[in-house]
């Protein structure tokens, strides 16, 4: 097991709400919360997040993610920069935007997404 990832929109979500989540999620969950795993929520998370609870889509909320990175050192929110933007933009069979520069996190700095998501999982 890598000990680098980072979360899509829905694998935190579903952590969050102590939803059920795939056991391989579960467990890099498990382990960043035990401080041996560390876990990336791209920034862009956070904007899914914030507009899915405006809408009543999840019951999960921004207050929520910041006190959880709070709680677990080894879960940070990462930043948007420039080159999280290019990278983004290498990846084109990722049509959503929001899905490309999560997925763009990734790729910058060298990690693996957990994700359920067949678009993602499949990009090259």
């Amino acid at each position: 097991m890598n000990n680098s990832y980072a979360t899509d929109t829905m694998a935190l979500v579903l952590r969050l709400e102590k939803r059920r989540m795939g056991k391989n999620a579960k467990a890099i969950y498990e382990g960043a919360e035990g401080g041996t795993l560390k876990i990336f929520i791209p920034v862009m998370v956070l904007a899914e997040i914030g507009y899915l609870s405006e809408r009543n889509r999840i019951d999960s909320k921004l207050t929520e993610v910041t006190a959880y990175c709070r709680q677990y050192p080894t879960i940070q929110i990462e930043p948007i920069t420039e080159e999280i933007i290019h990278k983004s933009f290498e990846i084109d069979d990722i049509p959503e935007l929001h899905d490309r520069i999560i997925a763009g996190t990734a790729y910058a700095k060298n990690l693996i997404i957990i994700t359920n998501d067949p678009m993602i999982i499949d990009s090259d």
